[in-house]
């Protein structure tokens, strides 16, 4: 049985997935430091690259679906920031799978995109940090979780509209 809304219970996996992996990629680099062999430390960090895009891509997948239902609880100018701040993350996330899996090269083109990857991982939070910023303030400033909690999910927009915030980005 799926949850409904799918959205919220689906963007949790890539927020794991985007905290695991420069943890990760650091830890094969250490690996492949002390003698390990790069092919076998690095598959780790590409397994997680794998699951965070597959993840982010399912997260913005299930947002989509679920926009119109809560654009009924929130303007689609607050809902804006959050899709774009998504988009570019999705986008991020699958150019940070491409190094990664450069990563398994041998050599210096091997060490290069394993070293970006890790550099990338930490700047691919900030910016995963910022979906989830918007994202809580959708739920918690806005009120858009009452457009499954309320017949009329108008409420929370107008409580964010009280506030004299609506539509505004931090």
């Amino acid at each position: 049985m799926l949850p409904d809304p799918l959205h919220p219970a689906i963007v949790h996996f890539p927020i794991v997935f985007m905290i695991l992996l420069p943890l990760a990629a650091a830890g094969a680099l250490w690996a492949i430091r002390r003698g390990n062999s790069p092919r076998s430390a690095w598959a780790i960090p590409c397994g997680l690259a794998i699951a965070l895009t597959l993840s982010a891509w399912l997260a913005v997948e299930t947002g989509e679906t679920q926009e119109e239902r809560v654009e009924d609880a929130v303007s689609e100018s607050a809902l804006h920031p959050h899709e774009e701040a998504a988009e570019r993350f999705l986008l991020l996330s699958g150019v940070l799978l491409l190094v990664s899996g450069a990563g398994l090269l041998g050599g210096r083109a091997g060490r290069a995109a394993r070293l970006t990857t890790v550099v990338g991982a930490v700047g691919l939070a900030a910016v995963g940090a910022q979906v989830g910023h918007t994202g809580g303030k959708l739920v918690y400033g806005y009120g858009a979780a009452s457009a499954y909690t309320q017949a009329d999910g108008r409420a929370g927009q107008a409580a964010g509209e009280r506030r004299g915030d609506a539509g505004e980005d931090d």
